[in-house]
C-alpha cells in the first residue's frame, strides 16, 4: 500500500511539474511581452515587471508575492496549502524566469524573443494570445487535477470564503478583474502600450480570461467521451435486449410511474460512448417511434467497457 501511495505521489508531483512547466510557457513566452496579463499575482506580478522598467522578474515577482499570501493560508487554513501549493508556485515561477533567460547561467533559453514568437507578436497579435491562453489553461488545469495549486487567487479565494461564505469563482473572478483593470492602468500610465491601445490589452486580457477557464474545466472534467441515456418506453424490454445484444452495453431498469397517465412503468439507463450515440437511437426509433429519451454528458465512467481518466 506504501508503494501504492508513493507511486501515486510521484505521479501527481510530475504532473504538476508539466502543468507548471506549460503555465511559465504561456506567461512567460507568449504574454508577458504582448502586455496582456493572466490576472491574479502572475497578472499583478507583470505590472510591477513593466512599472520596473522590466528589471524586476516576472518569475521572481510572483514567488515574492506568494510566500505572505502561502503563509496567510497556512494559518488560517491550516495545512490544506501545504508542500504541494509551495511546489506548484515555486517551480512555476521558477520555469518562467528560466524559459526568459532571466536566471543566471541561463540567459541562452530567452524564448520570448525567438524570431517566430516575435513574428507572431508583430503580425498574428490574435493567435500569440489564443496560444499564450491554451497553454495557460491547459497548464493549470493540469496542476489543479493533480490536487496542485499555485497559491494567489486560489488562497485568496479560500480565504474569503471560510471567513466571509464567499463563493471561491466570485473570488477568483473579483480578483482577476482588479488585477487585469490595475495592469491596464500601469501599462497606460508607463505608456507600454507600443502599437496597441491600452484598452485594446485590457479586452485581450479578459478574452485569456475565459479561454484559460474553459480549458480548465475541460482539463479537470474531461472531453465528454460518453453519453448516459435515460430510455422511457411501453416496449422498455425489447429495447433493453438490443442494447446488450446489438451494443453490448449494460442498462438498468428504474421503477417510476407516470404522471401523465398514472402508470408505473420502467425506465431505461444506459451509457454508451460518443461514437455509438447514434446507433443507440436507431435502435430506440426501429423498436418504438413514440419513445421518450433523453442524452445527457458523461465525463468520468468506472466500470466494465470504458477506461478510466486519469
Amino acid at each position: 500500500m506504501s508503494v501504492i501511495i508513493k507511486n501515486h505521489v510521484l505521479r501527481d508531483y510530475t504532473a504538476i511539474t508539466i502543468g507548471a512547466m506549460m503555465m511559465a510557457l504561456g506567461i512567460g513566452v507568449f504574454l508577458v511581452d504582448a502586455k496582456v496579463v493572466p490576472g491574479g499575482v502572475s497578472g499583478l506580478s507583470m505590472a510591477i515587471h513593466y512599472l520596473s522598467g522590466n528589471t524586476i522578474p516576472v518569475g521572481l515577482m510572483i514567488w515574492l508575492l506568494n510566500i505572505p499570501l502561502f503563509i496567510w493560508g497556512w494559518r488560517v487554513l491550516g495545512s490544506r496549502f501545504g508542500a504541494r501549493t509551495f511546489y506548484g508556485f515555486s517551480i512555476n515561477s521558477f520555469f518562467i524566469d528560466f524559459f526568459r533567460g532571466a536566471i543566471p547561467g541561463f540567459h541562452f533559453m530567452d524564448l520570448q524573443n525567438l524570431p517566430s514568437i516575435i513574428d507572431l507578436r508583430e503580425n498574428d497579435f490574435f493567435f500569440l494570445i489564443l496560444l499564450g491562453a491554451v497553454f495557460l489553461g491547459i497548464g493549470l488545469g493540469i496542476v489543479f487535477k493533480f490536487k496542485g495549486t499555485t497559491a494567489g487567487s486560489d488562497i485568496i479565494a479560500a480565504i474569503l470564503q471560510h471567513k466571509y461564505g464567499t463563493k471561491p469563482g466570485q473570488a477568483i473572478m473579483m480578483a482577476d478583474f482588479v488585477v487585469i483593470v490595475i495592469a491596464g492602468l500601469a501599462i497606460e500610465w508607463k505608456g507600454l502600450a507600443d502599437a496597441r491601445p491600452a484598452l485594446s490589452l485590457t479586452l485581450y486580457a479578459f478574452f485569456l480570461l475565459f479561454i484559460t477557464a474553459r480549458l480548465i474545466d475541460m482539463i479537470i472534467d474531461g472531453f465528454d467521451y460518453a453519453r448516459s441515456a435515460l430510455i422511457i418506453s411501453d416496449k422498455h424490454e425489447e429495447i433493453a435486449a438490443e442494447i446488450m445484444n446489438r451494443l453490448s452495453r449494460g442498462a438498468t431498469a428504474l421503477k417510476g410511474r407516470g404522471l401523465y397517465r398514472d402508470v408505473d412503468r420502467e425506465i431505461l439507463l444506459t451509457v454508451v460512448p460518443l461514437k455509438e450515440v447514434t446507433l443507440l437511437m436507431d435502435i430506440i426509433k426501429s423498436i418504438d417511434p413514440a419513445a421518450f429519451v433523453t442524452i445527457s454528458n458523461v465525463h468520468e465512467v468506472l466500470g466494465e467497457g470504458f477506461r478510466r481518466r486519469i
